[in-house]
């Protein structure tokens, strides 16, 4: 077993959806910085158990939680058996979203609230429950989209405008949550390959060339700046916004 002494030790945190793409990178980057994590999962459990055990390795407690973040009685219960399990929370990282794309006239009501329910309701609950547990020095770090900053084509009208709503989130956090010394910030991923949107799938060449580097991202190039935002060395940077996508915006 290898114990992890790093900017990060002593802390606890909190990934939801961290079962895989880039909420695993993130919880394996800011385990190797020396944090306790917690992850979220709804269907992939034994990916969590995996992620769980990747953790411990590092000689870090780990825990995994199933919370559907659609469901605002377990977001909420969620950030709870987090402090119960691990003795407090520090670091939350609101990665858990998804994505209805299509035309806008194919899209229903159902769509509307299924993604507004995950991508925008679950991480205010999410934040709003971990700022209560949080002390000074707490990091609230949301993981967006490229699409809030540059829609390149048809088809995302739904999930660019839940995303973009988490920017507006993240500016009012950081006024709410400054006096206590808590940080809030949003990382915005281009097209990162995962199981999700392979680097080899059927769309990835055109997705690939509307970045200014021609290649997807990895999902632990997207955890380096998530947990970068977690520790020490960001505690002067809040409600700002990062772009990790490969110049998609440029």
């Amino acid at each position: 077993m290898t114990t992890t002494r790093g900017s990060l030790y002593g802390r606890t945190a909190l990934v939801t959806g961290g079962s895989r793409g880039i909420g695993a990178a993130t919880a394996l980057r800011l385990a190797r910085a020396g944090a306790d994590v917690a992850v979220t999962y709804v269907n992939g459990k034994e990916a969590a158990e995996d992620v769980v055990r990747a953790v411990e390795a590092l000689g870090r407690r780990a825990v995994a939680l199933r919370a559907d973040a659609a469901d605002p009685v377990e977001t909420a219960d969620a950030v709870a058996r987090t402090a119960e399990a691990l003795g407090g929370l520090d670091v939350l990282v609101n990665n858990a979203g998804i994505g209805v794309l299509g035309p806008l006239d194919t899209l229903t009501v159902a769509d509307v609230d299924r993604v507004l329910a995950v991508n925008v309701r679950g991480v205010f609950l999410a934040s709003q429950a971990a700022a209560a547990r949080m002390p000074s020095g707490g990091r609230i770090v949301t993981v967006g989209t490229c699409m809030t900053q540059r829609v390149p084509g048809p088809g995302g009208t739904l999930y660019a405008m839940s995303k973009a709503a988490l920017v507006g989130l993240t500016k009012a956090l950081a006024r709410e949550l400054g006096g206590r010394g808590i940080t809030a910030n949003i990382v915005h991923p281009g097209p990162t390959d995962t199981d999700m949107n392979p680097a080899d799938g059927p769309y990835a060449a055109g997705q690939a060339g509307m970045t200014a580097l021609g290649r997807f991202g990895t999902a632990d190039e997207v955890a380096a700046t998530v947990t970068h935002l977690a520790g020490p060395d960001a505690a002067y940077v809040t409600g700002a916004e990062f772009a990790v996508d490969g110049g998609h915006a440029a």
